[in-house]
Parts: C-alpha cells; structure tokens; sequence
C-alpha cells in the first residue's frame, strides 16, 4: 500500500492536484486506488463550488499515471502522459461531491508499449458506480516523430 507522500513520488502532480491518498494494490495488470479529495472544497477541479462526475476521468488518469510509475524501471522521474482520448465513458452519478464515502478507482491495462498504453477505469463510491470507460494514453509525447 502506498499513502499520498510514495503516490506524488510517482507522477507529475504535486499539492491539491494530487487527488489520490492510497494506492492499495497493484500489479502488472492494473491498480486500484482510493481517494477523499471529492468532498474537499478545494478541490482543484471544483467549479461554482461543485465537483461533477466528469471530473472523476482524472482521478482515473492519476490511477494511470501512478501505475505506469511502478512499473518503471529504477528511480525514474515520473513521465508525462497525455489523454489522447476516451471512449465508452458511462457516468452513473451526477456530482462526485455528493458521494459520501471515499472514491475507489480501478485502472486496468488492456495493452501498450513504450509510447502508449490503453487502460479500462472504473470508479466506485461505497456500492454506487460512479463512471466507466476506456482512456488512451500517450508517454512522452514530445519524443514521438
């Protein structure tokens, strides 16, 4: 299990955009997360004071972004990944913020290779599905010709 001090080690975003506090497991395959950040009002992601479920597509992203830190070799520096896209995205709720228990992100990796990856997400709140979808991303994008 990693807490929120080991997860900044492992991506770019740092202060109250890091929006996970646990990693609780993860393998090869796929990470699983949790998160208290919704209900936070300064959550960076809130706008007129709410925090709508489409939001929850970073929370999914950072999950990415972390298990793609774990699997690098050695002490790397985190890479910056981009969303080049996502598909099949079912939102099941409204407002993240009007969850009352914590987020629980999953990220699993369905393929991939040095310069992207494909990952199914999925986030939970207690035994309410939030959202569901599929992400691409894109490592490194500058490096690509």
């Amino acid at each position: 299990m990693l807490d929120r001090h080991a997860i900044a080690a492992h991506i770019p975003h740092q202060g109250t955009m890091s929006l996970l506090d646990a990693v609780v497991e993860w393998d090869a395959a796929g990470i699983r997360c949790t998160a208290v950040s919704h209900r936070q009002a300064d959550n960076p992601l809130r706008h007129a004071g709410r925090l709508g479920v489409a939001a929850g597509i970073e929370y999914a992203a950072q999950a990415m972004a972390v298990h793609g830190g774990l699997l690098a070799a050695g002490n790397a520096p985190p890479r910056q990944g981009y969303l080049a896209s996502v598909r099949q995205v079912q939102f099941h709720v409204a407002y993240l913020d009007e969850l009352p228990a914590d987020l629980q992100i999953s990220a699993e990796r369905l393929s991939g290779d040095a310069t992207q990856v494909l990952y199914r997400f999925a986030l939970s709140s207690g035994d309410t599905p939030v959202l569901d979808g599929r992400a691409a991303v894109i490592l490194d994008a500058g490096a690509l010709p």
